[in-house]
């Protein structure tokens, strides 16, 4: 048989977990592998989950995880869309929040939601948060120029900034962006705050990055996706081990079934990856071992009391506290979903994590629970060190967590572990020819 020419066999890869991060992993690998994503619920899609539900006798699709995006800040995303002939739309991104059943409000989309609350304008400690406000858009870039290890906490001490700007604005606000507590945001390391806030225009008093929602709901491009895999994926197929010798990885399901391939991309939380190593090696314990969750309860309803007293305060993300204080707390945040996702209900359709008070159950469409990750130093230490464990014993890993949790973020750590099988995404290609 000298001579003859031998097609070397697909490689077999295994992905592990259908949100973001494991639907771009597959998608991008299909023509270079023989891929087969495994994903534990029956659907698909993670974070990216649109409910269907009955407002006043009419069917109303609307997303409770992912929500939005911007052309600035996503690019793969954006490009993923484009690619997938996905429809998106214009969507309304503002900040409102409600401090001790109304004692405290403002909207911060305009002046007006500034001072719905007639008396903020003769509140010393409001006038002192506004103050704050533009100091911090002017000051806090400066940190990205050193390597200081500070927490936000320990830089809003530091730098003397009041209670108004730290407890009612700008934890609170980066409590509602990461769904955090509002302590995990007191040690969420500055220059990471920063960062973001920095490269999404948050720093700037206007002309920021316009936000936009697919239509029809984030299904619409997990459906694009799941019809390109074909018979390559498997729904309601629960991984309980990954196992890896010399040769392979055994990925073996709860219901007894085990399946061999030639390597496996882990595409779950860090933390869910660690358990379901069979053997995970020390430095997988050392780098997995750092990453954290927080469980989020999300509740998708009509009742308004769960949102600001005052209606003009009401924005696309609202923040409720009792008190201003208290650091411990867990976020609770109310989306409305009408102003973000141009739905036209009769009543307002709502979206709410860990609420203060429980809405009216007549009013309750949908409860389910979302885990978010938890962001420190050890946190972003293990990002740094990920790398490092790429390709080893057959396995890459890949998430929104690798970043800073958000959809972009997933897709880009897709793309990341696809370049070390040779892939890249067909966007790039199009680019440089439009380039040319």
């Amino acid at each position: 048989m000298d001579g003859v020419w031998r097609m070397e066999p697909r490689r077999s890869v295994a992905v592990i977990g259908a949100g973001i991060s494991g639907l771009s992993a597959a998608w991008l690998l299909r023509d270079a592998a023989t891929v087969t994503l495994y994903e534990a619920e029956p659907r698909l899609g993670g974070h990216a989950d649109t409910q269907h539900v009955k407002v006043a006798g009419r069917e109303v699709a609307v997303d409770t995880g992912f929500i939005v995006y911007n052309t600035l800040n996503y690019h793969h995303l954006t490009a993923l869309f484009a690619h997938l002939g996905v429809a998106t739309e214009a969507s309304d991104m503002s900040f409102g929040v409600s401090i001790g059943e109304g004692a405290l409000e403002y909207g911060g989309g305009s002046i007006p939601q500034l001072f719905a609350q007639k008396r903020n304008i003769a509140r010393p400690r409001f006038l002192a948060m506004l103050r704050d406000i533009i100091r911090f858009y002017r000051e806090a870039p400066r940190l990205l120029e050193g390597e200081d290890s500070l927490s936000l906490g320990e830089y809003l001490d530091r730098n003397g900034y009041g209670p108004g700007f730290v407890e009612d604005h700008i934890l609170p606000m980066g409590a509602a962006i990461w769904s955090a507590s509002v302590q995990a945001m007191h040690d969420f390391p500055a220059r990471s705050f920063v960062r973001f806030f920095v490269n999404h225009g948050l720093l700037r008093l206007s002309d920021r990055p316009r936000w936009r929602t697919v239509t029809g709901g984030s299904r619409r491009y997990v459906a694009r996706i799941e019809e390109a895999l074909g018979a390559g994926v498997r729904k309601a197929a629960r991984v309980a081990a990954v196992l890896r010798d010399e040769t392979g990885v055994t990925i073996r399901l709860e219901d007894g079934a085990s399946v061999r391939h030639d390597s496996v991309i882990l595409a779950t939380h860090g933390d869910e990856a660690m358990r379901l190593l069979a053997e995970p090696t020390a430095e997988e314990r050392r780098i997995l071992g750092a990453v954290r969750t927080q469980a989020n309860r999300m509740i998708l309803h009509t009742d308004a009391a769960l949102m600001p007293r005052r209606r003009g305060v009401w924005s696309s993300w609202n923040y409720l506290a009792r008190d201003s204080e208290d650091l411990r707390r867990e976020v609770s945040l109310t989306y409305w979903m009408n102003r973000l996702q141009n739905l036209p209900t009769p009543v307002p359709l709502l979206v709410t994590l860990n609420p203060l008070q429980e809405p009216d159950p007549a009013r309750v469409l949908l409860e389910k629970t979302y885990r978010h990750p938890c962001y420190d130093a050890a946190m972003i230490e293990a990002q740094r060190l990920l790398p490092s464990l790429q390709g080893a014993n057959r396995t890459w890993f890949c998430g929104a967590w690798t970043g800073y949790g958000f959809h972009e973020d997933g897709i880009a750590s897709a793309v990341a572990v696809a370049r070390d099988f040779g892939v890249s995404p067909p966007w790039e290609a199009q680019e440089l020819e439009r380039a040319a």
